[in-house]
Order: structure tokens, then C-alpha cells, then sequence
């Protein structure tokens, strides 16, 4: 018997997915787990294994669709097994009948057909943007509104055209001999969060420098290739000062505030084609080398696109890393629904007085984005500065290996 392969559940709050595209085409050969397809959804990108080995005797869904979980997006059998036609749920329209022939007037149109219904994540998006869901065409099967769909009507909005890309014609943006790509999957989600961030929370930032010099002798007490990277001991002294200092580490809920009971700390994550942020748990509990090793791993795995629904969800602050590419400093925007997140610049020899003489120092600057709704600015100096000191206490870098 053919089997269906299903879009997954990837977490709880996964009310939809992506396919990004096929790694098979109809008549190849599949082996059971071996990988199907990439999808992406609000919280990961994943490739979904085959269920069971056989022939891909059909795909439902196309690279790009998006379609609600449990959906049968492909089904797999023995070679030549026939495949019953995928059944109209109840809540689309019938298919059309056929056209009429040329020159001849078909049946008055009646009342529109239902839409498909709507996923938790169009709900939201429309009611974010205050769209008027009547007014968006549905690309999705069966003319469902889609999420795409949805922020494409917003993006036609703010430039004063339409969702369907109608409105002022002319030469395209950019000039001739422009190329023109849609965003991918991700990147549209990117931009999506980061403006709801925007929308969302007070923004205000601080910056202190680091010496790191410290921490660089304590690196330098372990074997050649074992020692932890400088960004773990940053994010060990960002949990404990989250733990001793609970508003940061906190999340605005309406007019009530979320104090966690665990430090699960997120750490950007640069992808080739965009950005995650999975998540060290309990950071507080750890030490430097077992932070080092989770976030090894993570970031291994999200580059290969191995992380599951769990490793991206729970953070409670975020770290992100730009001075692994050379930035000196930013201004990073919060992770949602988090109320703050810290910038990592680069560790670097700067001229630093020490007494009375100049000399080099590895320095770094480390800024600090708040949601001022929750956190004053003498607060989030204090944190900063409570980081600042243990990175820079020789007696902590050594205490900071204790479990």
C-alpha cells in the first residue's frame, strides 16, 4: 500500500511549514530516513526523511507551498503502484467545471466560494498588520490565504501598490540590468520578526568595553585545541548575571512580567542563507567548557540543518556574535518576546592605559539591547557592568569552571 508522507509537527506552536524544496523527484528511489525534502517553518529549517523506502510516486506540494502540518505533501509506494487522487476536504470548493467553449457565456457567477480556513499563523500576521483578510488573494490550495500571501498584501500596501503587484509600472527597483529574487523562506521570516520586534519594544542600547586579557590567560592554561572560544566565557558570565539579576532575563506579557525560572540562553547563529538562534539550556548550571560544547554542537547541527523543534524554543536572552566577522560594535534588535539581547564585538589588541604607561590589551566591546518598557537604564548598566567585572576578575575565570 502507498504510503503518505506528512509535513511534520515541528514544535507546539508550529501551525504550518514550508517546503524549500525536493531532494527527489516522482519515479526516484528513496530509502527509508534517507532525506526527502527541506522545510521551514517560524522556529527551524530541517530535512524531513523519507517514512519508508520505495519510489516517490507523487509530490502534492510544491517547492515554496506552504501547507498546515499533518498535510499529505508526497506518498511513496512500490514502482508502478497506482495512487488514488488526493480527496477535496470539506471546507474547499469543488473543483471548477470545465470552461465554457470559446465565444460562449458561461453560468452567472454565485455567491464566492469559502476560503480554506486559516492557519493560527495568518490569524496573527493579519491581525499584526491589520489586514483585511477579504481583501488578499489566496495563492494556497483551494485559494487559501497563505502567510506568504499575507505579507505580500502588507508589502504592496506600504509601497502603494497592490498584493497582486499591480500599481505604478515602470522600470523595475534598481535601475536596468537589475536581478530580481524573491526573499527566500527564511529571510522573509527574518524581516518579519525583526520588524514586529522593532514594533514591539522600546529599544535602547548600552556599550562597555571588555578587557579580555584575563580570560585569555585562562585560555592559555589548557592543552593547544581544547580551550574554550572567548564567546563561552562571555555567556557564562551573562548566566550568572541573569540569575542574580532575574528582569533581564524576563519577558513583558501584556501588562503582567514573565520572570523564568530557568536561564536558557540563545545564540545567533549565521547561516548562508539567513540566521537561527538555538538554545543553551540552563546555562547557569553550566561551565565554561560545557557551554563551550552546547554551543559547538548547535551551531554544528543548525548549519547542517539537524536541530529539532526544541533546540530553537524557550530562550529567555539572546547572544549574537558579529565580532566573529571582524565588527567592532552594533545595535542588535531583541529577540522577541525576550527584553534584552547582547552584542559581542571583536576581541582585538587595542591601546589600553594601564597606570601610567599605554599598552595592548585584547579589549572587546560588548553592547547591550533593552526593551525600556521593563528595564531602566541604570539597570541595564549594572548588568552590563557585573558581566564586565567577572569576564575581567582572574578569581572568577578560574571559579567560572565549577559546575
Amino acid at each position: 500500500m502507498p504510503t503518505d508522507v506528512l509535513m511534520p509537527q515541528m514544535g507546539e506552536s508550529i501551525a504550518e511549514g514550508t517546503i524549500v524544496r525536493w531532494t527527489k523527484r516522482v519515479g526516484e528511489t528513496v530509502d527509508r530516513d534517507e532525506p526527502l525534502f527541506e522545510m521551514s517553518t517560524d522556529k527551524v529549517d530541517a530535512e524531513v526523511p523519507a517514512p519508508v523506502g520505495g519510489v516517490l510516486l507523487q509530490i502534492r506540494a510544491r517547492a515554496g507551498e506552504t501547507v498546515p502540518v499533518n498535510s499529505v505533501v508526497a506518498v511513496i509506494g512500490a514502482a508502478g503502484e497506482a495512487v488514488a487522487a488526493p480527496a477535496v476536504p470539506a471546507d474547499l470548493p469543488s473543483p471548477a467545471a470545465e470552461p465554457s467553449p470559446a465565444g460562449t457565456a458561461g453560468p452567472a457567477p454565485g455567491p464566492a466560494a469559502p476560503r480554506a480556513r486559516l492557519s493560527p499563523v495568518v490569524r496573527r500576521l493579519a491581525a499584526e498588520h491589520e489586514v483585511d483578510l477579504s481583501a488578499v488573494a489566496g495563492t494556497g490550495d483551494g485559494g487559501r490565504i497563505t502567510r506568504d500571501d499575507v505579507l505580500a498584501h502588507v508589502a504592496a500596501r506600504e509601497r502603494g501598490g497592490s498584493a497582486a503587484g499591480e500599481g505604478v509600472r515602470g522600470a523595475p527597483p534598481g535601475g536596468a540590468g537589475a536581478r530580481i529574487e524573491p526573499m527566500g523562506v527564511m529571510r522573509r521570516r527574518i524581516a518579519e520578526h525583526m520588524l514586529a520586534s522593532r514594533r514591539t519594544s522600546a529599544h535602547v542600547h548600552t556599550l562597555f568595553e571588555v578587557d579580555f586579557s584575563g580570560v585569555a590567560a585562562a585560555r592559555a592554561a589548557y592543552p593547544a585545541g581544547t580551550a574554550p572560544g572567548y564567546l563561552a566565557y562571555i555567556a557564562k558570565a551573562v548566566s550568572e548575571a541573569l540569575a542574580a539579576m532575574p528582569v533581564v532575563n524576563a519577558s513583558v506579557d501584556g501588562a503582567n512580567v514573565v520572570y523564568h525560572e530557568q536561564v536558557n540562553l540563545g545564540i545567533a547563529v549565521a547561516l548562508d542563507w539567513g540566521l537561527i538562534v538555538p538554545v543553551v539550556r540552563q546555562a547557569d548550571r553550566l561551565d565554561v567548557g560545557a557551554i563551550h560544547a552546547a554551543i559547538k554542537d548547535l551551531a554544528a547541527r543548525a548549519r547542517a540543518k539537524q536541530l529539532a523543534p526544541e533546540d530553537v524554543e524557550g530562550g529567555t536572552f539572546t547572544i549574537t556574535n558579529p565580532g566573529s566577522f571582524g565588527s567592532l560594535l552594533g545595535m542588535p534588535i531583541i529577540n522577541q518576546p525576550q527584553v534584552a539581547i547582547l552584542g559581542v564585538g571583536a576581541v582585538e589588541p587595542r591601546p589600553a592605559v594601564v597606570g601610567d604607561a599605554i599598552v595592548a590589551r585584547l579589549r572587546a566591546f560588548l553592547t547591550l539591547g533593552f526593551d525600556h518598557r521593563l528595564i531602566d537604564g541604570a539597570v541595564a548598566d549594572r548588568f552590563l557592568a557585573r558581566v564586565k567585572t567577572a569576564l575581567e576578575d582572574p578569581q572568577w575565570l578560574d571559579a567560572g569552571r565549577r559546575s
